[in-house]
């Protein structure tokens, strides 16, 4: 299966140049798979170049998750790390999935100099 980068998601899910737009969708029809690299990129970039709030980028990467065409790598750890995001938004998507990331590979807890981070459930303040 073919990858994908920030910009392909960025671009289906922003809808803001057309023809890149139909390039993307283009590409994934065929599937993709998103790294969670990729994915944590993604919700950075929809939170700082295009102002998202946690609601509407929680949204956004439940869609990928759902998505036809799209193949998330470890979508339960990513689906955890959606769950802990809409519970506790203050921390950012980016934070919940590398403590899920963390989880999932039994390397627990996650030390954290982030005081917010350092609240959650596997998470240990340095």
């Amino acid at each position: 299966m073919r990858a994908v980068d920030t910009n392909v998601l960025v671009r289906l899910l922003a809808r803001d140049d057309q023809k890149q737009v139909e390039a993307a969708e283009a590409f994934v029809a065929r599937g993709a798979w998103i790294s969670h690299l990729v994915l944590a990129e993604t919700s950075w970039v929809l939170d700082s170049v295009y102002g998202l709030g946690p609601a509407r980028i929680a949204t956004a990467v439940e869609l990928l998750l759902e998505h036809r065409d799209l193949a998330i790598q470890e979508p339960d750890v990513v689906a955890r790390a959606l769950d802990l995001f809409r519970k506790r938004p203050n921390l950012g998507f980016s934070d919940c999935l590398v403590l899920e990331i963390a989880r999932q590979a039994g390397h627990l807890p996650l030390g954290t100099l982030d005081r917010e981070l350092s609240r959650a459930d596997g998470a240990e303040r340095i």
